[in-house]
């Protein structure tokens, strides 16, 4: 699983943005981290991000 986290984390996000020095790129995470979260989709969820997923299955839950 962190495998795979990294993967993406290299892909979507590092490739993409400038990184002139580690500084930079460790300024960053936060943000990153945070997309990932909140807006970037997932296979595994169905192509929703975690907290869609979560606000969905609470949803589910909530009406039974």
């Amino acid at each position: 699983m962190a495998e795979a986290f990294v993967r993406t984390l290299k892909r979507d996000y590092v490739r993409v943005n400038p990184r002139p020095n580690a500084q930079s790129v460790i300024d960053q995470l936060p943000g990153w981290f945070d997309h990932y979260k909140e807006v970037h989709p997932h296979r595994a969820l169905r192509y929703r991000s975690p907290r869609e997923f979560i606000a969905q299955t609470r949803e589910a839950l909530s009406g039974l």
